[in-house]
Order: structure tokens, then sequence, then C-alpha cells
């Protein structure tokens, strides 16, 4: 293995263990409630307030960070993730522990998107988009492969040990990138000069877009293991394993969605709400039929996958003279969407009941449609 592979597969590992650590107390909300005895619904601020943070965050420490030498940066954020997933895993105070989940969140931008930008300044021009999606892609793993690993941890051993997964994966990257990364120059653009490119409209309209195609996809999926468990009585091992299919067919996904969005952005970007949102009505429709929930969970992995890439095809696009910037907002207006999703869905569960997330989220992903259907007919950008 050459070495700008070996760097690209580190990234690639360690933006699996960051989203991993974000995403994977999805599966483990219930464990999370019962651990610290509060309701599904306060447990729900573990993704919550971590997603939020990061939207936050997201929007200027990219580009702060961008000047600073790579490898220095990247120790900087793994130690990070390492010690306070560490800490959280043993205090016993929900407040602490959030607390716990915070401090990381605002870390992880910096690891995500400078991941992307490193990815494509080390490899020839023409290899750069390749380069790239293996980072995404390991995004897509952490966000979901890393869920049905924390659920089958939690499940069999306890909350305590799916915390320590999230340690355990972070310090092996950690210690991969003190011994092999190489020092790699950070870049001085400005700040100013990066964020003139959020003036135009097709950015503003990207980011709106960008926001509502998460928090559709997240209102249905941020308490799909209490849907799973409470509709389908799919529970312990077995919730695992359709979690993992899950998150397996998001990775095909996500190798597919590169493809289909070089073949014809406009008409994926289309109509992947369109068949979400078919799949969603059908989670609600069978929610007590085993076989036909899991057969619809396939599906929706594959394109949890694909919208994955549109989300960062949109904002990239819309800005490819800033690419810092621009992977930051992708990643912060993509969790200002998991945190509206996530808050739609708590009132919900709240209000009326889990199984009713799914037609919610298909209201989301109806009014994003109109915005992704806007942003193509107005602006002609491949």
């Amino acid at each position: 293995m050459d070495r700008n592979n070996l760097i690209i597969y580190i990234m690639v590992l360690g933006t699996f263990g960051i989203l991993s650590t974000e995403m994977g107390v999805v599966g483990i909300l219930p464990q999370i409630a019962e651990y610290f005895n509060v309701s599904i619904t306060q447990a729900g601020l573990f993704v919550s307030m971590f997603a939020l943070t990061i939207a936050i965050f997201a929007i200027f420490m990219p580009v702060i960070f961008s000047k600073y030498e790579r490898k220095k940066t990247f120790i900087l954020v793994l130690t990070v993730f390492t010690v306070f997933t560490a800490i959280g895993a043993f205090v016993k105070d929900f407040n602490i522990a959030l607390i716990c989940r915070i401090i990381p969140a605002m870390f992880h931008p910096i690891y995500c998107s400078l991941s992307m930008t490193v990815a494509a300044e080390i490899v020839e021009p023409d290899k750069a988009q390749d380069a790239v999606s293996k980072v995404i892609m390991g995004v897509s793993a952490g966000m979901i492969i890393g869920v049905p690993i924390t659920t089958f941890l939690a499940s069999h051993f306890g909350y305590q040990y799916a915390m320590l997964w999230f340690t355990t994966i972070n310090f092996i990257v950690l210690i991969l990138t003190i011994l092999f990364f190489p020092k790699i120059p950070g870049k001085e653009d400005s700040y100013l000069s990066q964020i003139s490119a959020a003036k135009t409209g097709v950015f503003l309209i990207s980011v709106l877009g960008v926001i509502f195609l998460n928090a559709g996809m997240y209102t249905g999926y941020s308490y799909i293991s209490e849907f799973l468990n409470a509709l389908t009585h799919i529970v312990g091992t077995n919730l695992s394993i359709v979690l993992l299919l899950y998150g397996v067919a998001s990775i095909i996904g996500n190798w597919l969605g590169a493809k289909l969005l070089d073949r014809d952005s406009r008409k994926i970007i289309l109509a992947s709400p369109i068949v979400v949102s078919i799949i969603l009505f059908g989670m609600f429709t069978v929610s007590s039929q085993t076989i036909p929930t899991v057969i619809f969970m396939v599906f929706w992995g594959l394109f949890a996958g694909i919208i994955n890439d549109i989300s960062q095809y949109l904002m990239v696009s819309a800005a490819p003279q800033a690419p810092e910037f621009a992977n930051g907002i992708f990643l912060s207006m993509g969790n200002v969407g998991v945190t509206i999703g996530t808050t739609i869905a708590g009132f919900v569960v709240a209000g009326i009941g889990v199984r009713y997330v799914m037609l919610f989220a298909i209201l989301v992903l109806v009014f994003d449609l109109i915005l992704l259907f806007t942003r193509t007919q107005k602006y002609n950008i491949d």
C-alpha cells in the first residue's frame, strides 16, 4: 500500500470512529433511558444535542483549523474523542454524560471536513473525487454500521461497554495517526474569502435542501430502535442484525450514489426523497409484520447511503472554490437536519406514538422535494 492510500484509509477509519460515536447511540436510546433513569425523549438528547453542537461548530471550526498542520489537528481531535467517551462510559449523572457528548461534538466537524479536503489534496486531480468518496464511505459506515455494533454491545453487555467501544475505535485511530500519518501543512486561505461562497443563491437553497433532506430521514430513523422494539417486536440480537442489514445496504448505496450522481445528478436528487417517502409509508403500513418491515429497512438503508452522497454533492457543487467551508457546511446543515428530525420525532413519540414518525417524515421529505426541484430547475450545476 502506498503512502497516500495509507493516509486515506486512516482517515476512513477515523471518520468511521467519529461518526460511530455520534450516531451509534441511535440504537441504544432505550438502554440509555434505563441506565440513567430518564425518559426515552430525554435519552434522545444524546443524539439531538450532539447534532446541534456539530451544526453550530461546523460553520467555522473547519475553516479556522484549515491553516494548522493536519497531523497535529487530527491528533487533537482524536484525543478529545478518546478521553471524553471514556469518561462518559463511567459517569452516573445524565447531565455530566451529556456534557461528555457535547465536548467531542465541537471537534467532530474539524476531522470530517479536513479529511475530505486532505483526501483530495494528496492525490492527482483526476483521482480526487474517488479519494473523497472513500472518506465519505467512512462517514456513512460510522453513521449506519456504528448503530448495530453499538446496539449489539449494549444489548448483550450493557450501556458502558457500548460507550467503551467508541473509546476503543477512536484510540486505535489516534495511535495509527501518531505512528503513520505524515506532517501535512495547512492552508492560509482567509475565513472571509471562503464564506463569500455563502452569498450565492444556489448555496442558500442547497443549505435548505440538505437540512430538510436529513430532517426527513432522521424524523423516521432517530427512534428506529424504539419503532422496531415496540411495533415489530424485533429486539436484542435480531435488532442488531436488522440494523446491520440497513448499514450494509447503506454502504452499497454510498457507492451507488456516486455513480448515479456522475450519470444524471438531477434525476437521482429528485427521485431519492420520493422513493424514501414510499418506503416510509410501507414501514408505517406493515410495522406489525417482521419480514416486510425488514425488506423495507434494507431498501431504506440503500437510499440512506445515496442521500448522504447527495447532501455532500449539493454543498460542494454549490461552492467548489471553498472545499473546507463547503464540507463544513455539509456537516453542519446535515446535523441541523438531524436535530430537527430528532426533535420532531420526539414530539411525535411523546404525543401520538412511535408509529407515526414515518408519516411526519414523509411530510418533511415532500417539503424538501419542492426545494430540490427549485434548485435543479433554477441552477444548472453538474
